[in-house]
C-alpha cells in the first residue's frame, strides 16, 4: 500500500487535507510541521535545564562537529528508507573506510586528496556489492546489510591488525575539526558585535536562496493544484527557519567561525534536497517506496534505483568514516559502533515512514539534531548514560507512533 496518501475525497462533505488542524482560521499540517515544533521545544527545554549553556557558541559548535558524521549518514539513510529498505551496515562501513584512509595516508604516505578519492570509491564499491544482492538477487536489505555489518567489521580488524592507526595529515584534521577563516574581519558594534562578517554575508545569501527555492516550490505545487500551506503559515515557517539559521551562524561566528563540516553539510543538504525533490531520480525513489508495483508498471527501473541508492549510501558512509577518523586523529577497530542505529533513528524521527515513500532530507537532519541535542543536553545536566538511552528510545518510539497515528487519521478521513 502506498504511503503517499491522496487528498481526501470523501463524499457528502468538502475534501479535508489529512492530519491538519485549524488554528485562528489557518490550516497547519501537523505531520509535516510536528518535527520542527518538537525540535524547538526540545531546544527550549534543555536551554532552561542547562541555564543557557546549551546555546553557548562553543557548545553549539560542539553539537555540530560531534554529530556531523551521523548527519551525513542520515542523508543517505533517508533515501534508502524512502525507497522501502534499510541499511544496518553503515557503522561497519564507516569503520572500514576510515581504516582504508588511515592505511593509505599514514602507512603508505599517499597524498591525502588521492587517498580520500580512493576511500570514496571503496565506499561506493561496498555499496554496489550490497546493492547488487538486494536489487538484482532479491535478498531483503535487512539480511544483506546485517551480513555486511559483520563482514565489514571483520575486514576493519584485518586492515588495522586490531590496532589504531594515526595520526592523520593536518588537512584531514582541519576538515574534521577545523573552522573557516576570518576573511573580512568582525562586526564591531550592535547585537552582531564580534561576529565574523564573511560568515554573516554567506548566511544572508543562503537564507535568500532558501526563501527563493521554497517560494518557487510552493508556486509550482499551487500551479498543479496540490495542497499548500496558507501564505501566512508559509511566511511564518520561512521566517522561523531563517531566524534559527541566523541565530546559529551568529553564535558560531562569535566563537571560532563556521566549522568546515558544517559547510560540507550545507552543500550536502542542498544537493540532496534538490535530488530528492526536483529530479527525476528523486521522484523515482519516492515512487519505488510508495508503491513498487505501480512504479514498475509505469516503466521505472526499480532495481536500478535501489542499486544506486546503496552505492550512494556507501560513498556517504566513506565520507563519514574519514571525518570521524580525522576528528579522533586515528582509525580504530571499534569506530562506527551503533552509528547505523543513530542514522536510522534520525530518519524516522525526522518524519520517514516505516512503509517507505515518505521523508525529507531536511527532516532527517532535524531528527539527527534532535538526537544530538538530547545527548548534549543530558550530558550537560549530568544524566547517566542509561538515562540518555532511555530518553532516546522513547523519542524514537513516539516519532514512529506519531507517524502511524497520522496515517490512521488520514485513512479514516478518506473512508
Amino acid at each position: 500500500m502506498s504511503s503517499m496518501s491522496p487528498a481526501d475525497t470523501s463524499t457528502g462533505s468538502e475534501p479535508r487535507p489529512p492530519a491538519r488542524r485549524a488554528l485562528s482560521g489557518l490550516s497547519i499540517n501537523i505531520r509535516q510541521s510536528g518535527i520542527y515544533i518538537a525540535f524547538a521545544l526540545i531546544v527550549v527545554l534543555f536551554s532552561v535545564l542547562t541555564d543557557g549553556a546549551l546555546l553557548q557558541p562553543q557548545n553549539i559548535s560542539n553539537i555540530i562537529v560531534q554529530n556531523s558524521y551521523i548527519l551525513i549518514l542520515a542523508i543517505g539513510m533517508i533515501l534508502i528508507i524512502i525507497a522501502g529498505h534499510i541499511d544496518l551496515s553503515v557503522g561497519s562501513v564507516v569503520a572500514v573506510t576510515g581504516a582504508i584512509a588511515a592505511v593509505l595516508m599514514v602507512a603508505y604516505g599517499v597524498p591525502w586528496p588521492v587517498a580520500l578519492l580512493v576511500t570514496l570509491v571503496a565506499g561506493g564499491l561496498i555499496g554496489a556489492w550490497q546493492g547488487f544482492w538486494i536489487a538484482y538477487f532479491g535478498i531483503p536489505s535487512f539480511i544483506v546489510t546485517l551480513a555486511g555489518m559483520l563482514l565489514f567489521r571483520a575486514l576493519t580488524l584485518t586492515v588495522l591488525g586490531n590496532q589504531g592507526i594515526g595520526p592523520f595529515p593536518e588537512a584531514v584534521r582541519t576538515m574534521s575539526n577545523g573552522f573557516t577563516g576570518s576573511y573580512l574581519g568582525n562586526v564591531a558594534l550592535g547585537p552582531l558585535g564580534g561576529a565574523d562578517l564573511f560568515s554573516l554575508l554567506v548566511c544572508v545569501l543562503a537564507i535568500a536562496g532558501m526563501a527563493a527555492t521554497q517560494w518557487r516550490a510552493r508556486a509550482a505545487r499551487a500551479g498543479y493544484g496540490q495542497d499548500v500551506d496558507p501564505l501566512p503559515v508559509f511566511i511564518l515557517k520561512l521566517a522561523g527557519a531563517a531566524a534559527l539559521i541566523l541565530a546559529v551562524v551568529v553564535q558560531l561566528a562569535r566563537f571560532k567561525n563556521l566549522p568546515w563540516v558544517l559547510v560540507l553539510l550545507a552543500f550536502l543538504v542542498l544537493g540532496y534536497s534538490v535530488l530528492a525533490n526536483r529530479s527525476v531520480f528523486g521522484r523515482r525513489i519516492y515512487s519505488v517506496g510508495g508503491n513498487l508495483q505501480a512504479a514498475v508498471l509505469s516503466g521505472i527501473k526499480a532495481k536500478s534505483v535501489v542499486f544506486w541508492i546503496f552505492v550512494n549510501m556507501g560513498v556517504l558512509a566513506a565520507m563519514a568514516g574519514v571525518i570521524f577518523a580525522g576528528r579522533l586523529n586515528q582509525a580504530g577497530p571499534t569506530a562506527g559502533g551503533s552509528f547505523e542505529l543513530d542514522a536510522i533513528a534520525a530518519a524516522f524521527i525526522g518524519g520517514a515512514a516505516v512503509q517507505g515513500g515518505v521523508g525529507k532530507v531536511v527532516g532527517a537532519i532535524t531528527g539527527g539534531l534532535i538526537m544530538g541535542v538530547i545527548n548534549n543536553g543530558m550530558s550537560l545536566i549530568g544524566s547517566p548514560s542509561e538515562r540518555v538511552m532511555l530518553v532516546k528510545g522513547i523519542v524514537l518510539l513516539a516519532a514512529v507512533a506519531f507517524d502511524v497515528w497520522t496515517k490512521r487519521r488520514a485513512g479514516a478521513a478518506t473512508s
